[in-house]
C-alpha cells in the first residue's frame, strides 16, 4: 500500500492559502525556509549539520528546525515539507539510499516520520535535482527542456533535465557525477565514499590536494585545518598568486571540462548551469577553462553559464515542488498523509 502511494502523484490542493517548509540540506550546512503560498519567505534558519549523532541525529536536527519555523500560529494549512538531501533517493520507496557525504546516511527513511509528526506530506529528492526544479522555475533555464544543473560544493552532483522532465534513472541515482572516472586505466582503483570525479573537482578532493600548500605555508598554525572538506584555502591561495594553487584549481577546471563535455556529448543540452559553493571562488576561471575543454572536444557546444539563482536555487526547487501544481509530479516522491486527505 505504502509503496503504490509513492508512485502516485499527489493530490494539488488549493494554493490560494496556507504555507511551505522548504529544507535545503548540505553535506555541511542546513537550511530551512517557510514560505507562504506565493512563495513568499516569512522566516528563515541556519545551521551546520550534526552528524556526529549519526542519521538519527541529523533527522531530529530537521525536525527541531520545522518546528521552530511552525510554532507562531499561521494563517491557512500546512501544504507540505520539501527536502532536498546530498544523496540518491530511492524513487519507490523514499529513502535516502546514500549520503555520502554524510557519515551514517544509508537507508534513512526521513520522510515517514517527518509525515507522522507534522501531517502533510512530505516531499524528498537529491538536492541537485531539487537545484535543478529551482533554476527551471525562476532561474536562467526557466522554459528550457534539455538542461543539466551541476552543484559543485563538497561534492558533485546535476539535476539533469530532458524533454521538459527531471530525470533520475531506475533506482534514483542519475546524475550522481562523483564517480565518473575519466581515466580508463584506473577502474580497478577503490575510491571509498568519494568517487573519482570528486576527488579531482569537488570541494573535498581540492581541500586534499590543498593540504600540501597549507603545511609549507602556514606550518603547524596550518594542521588544524588538515581535515577540512572546505577548499576555501586553496582559493584564498590563487586569489594571492600562489602558483601552486593556481595549479591545483587549473587541473581540476580541466578535469571538470571533461567531465562536462562527456555529458553533452551523451545528453546534447541546451544548457549547463554551475552553481554550489566551490563555484564561487573563481567563477570566470571556472567558466573559462570549462567552456574551452567542452569546445574542443565537442563541435557544438551547449551553453555554459552561472546560476541565476546563488545558493537559493534548492529552496525555490523546493518550493516549487510543494507548491507549484506541477512542481510535485517532477520532482516524484510524494509522501502521502492519508490523514489529511
Amino acid at each position: 500500500m505504502r509503496s503504490s502511494a509513492l508512485n502516485m502523484p499527489p493530490q494539488i490542493r488549493s494554493t490560494t492559502a496556507g504555507h511551505a517548509v522548504a529544507v535545503d540540506m548540505g553535506a555541511s550546512h542546513i537550511r530551512w525556509v517557510l514560505a507562504d503560498a506565493e512563495a513568499r519567505v516569512l522566516e528563515e534558519l541556519r545551521d551546520s549539520v550534526r552528524s556526529d549523532g549519526g542519521a538519527e541525529a541529523v533527522v531530529g536536527q530537521i525536525h527541531t528546525g520545522i518546528a521552530r519555523l511552525l510554532a507562531r500560529p499561521r494563517s491557512g494549512e500546512l501544504l507540505g515539507v520539501a527536502i532536498g538531501v546530498p544523496g540518491g533517493v530511492d524513487p519507490r520507496s523514499g529513502k535516502v539510499l546514500d549520503a555520502n557525504n554524510v557519515p551514517g546516511w544509508r537507508e534513512v527513511d526521513i520522510g515517514s516520520e517527518l509525515e507522522r509528526k507534522f501531517h502533510c506530506p512530505v516531499y524528498l529528492d537529491n538536492d541537485a535535482n531539487m537545484a535543478a526544479l529551482g533554476e527551471h522555475w525562476r532561474g536562467i533555464a526557466q522554459g528550457m527542456d534539455d538542461f543539466v544543473f551541476i552543484a559543485l560544493g563538497t561534492g558533485i552532483g546535476s539535476g539533469i533535465f530532458l524533454d521538459g522532465q527531471l530525470r533520475r534513472g531506475h533506482s534514483g541515482f542519475a546524475g550522481e557525477l562523483f564517480r565518473m572516472n575519466l581515466e580508463w586505466k584506473r577502474w580497478t582503483d577503490d575510491f571509498p565514499d568519494s568517487g573519482y570525479l570528486e576527488m579531482h573537482v569537488a570541494g573535498v578532493g581540492l581541500a586534499k590536494q590543498g593540504q600540501a600548500l597549507q603545511t609549507g605555508n602556514n606550518g603547524a598554525a596550518g594542521s588544524a585545518r588538515l581535515d577540512s572538506r572546505d577548499a576555501h584555502f586553496v582559493f584564498e591561495a590563487l586569489q594571492r598568486g600562489d602558483a601552486a594553487a593556481g595549479a591545483i584549481i587549473h587541473k581540476s577546471f580541466a578535469v571538470l571540462g571533461v567531465a562536462v563535455a562527456n555529458l553533452v556529448c551523451v545528453l546534447d543540452p541546451e544548457l549547463v548551469v554551475f552553481n554550489g559553493g566551490l563555484v564561487r571562488g573563481a567563477p570566470e576561471l571556472l567558466l573559462q577553462t570549462v567552456k574551452k575543454v567542452v569546445a574542443r572536444i565537442h563541435p557544438r557546444p551547449p551553453r555554459i553559464e552561472l546560476s541565476a539563482l546563488g545558493d537559493r536555487a534548492q529552496i525555490w526547487g523546493a518550493l516549487a515542488t510543494v507548491l507549484e501544481p506541477r512542481g510535485a509530479i517532477r520532482a516524484g516522491m510524494p509522501r502521502l498523509q492519508k490523514a489529511n486527505e
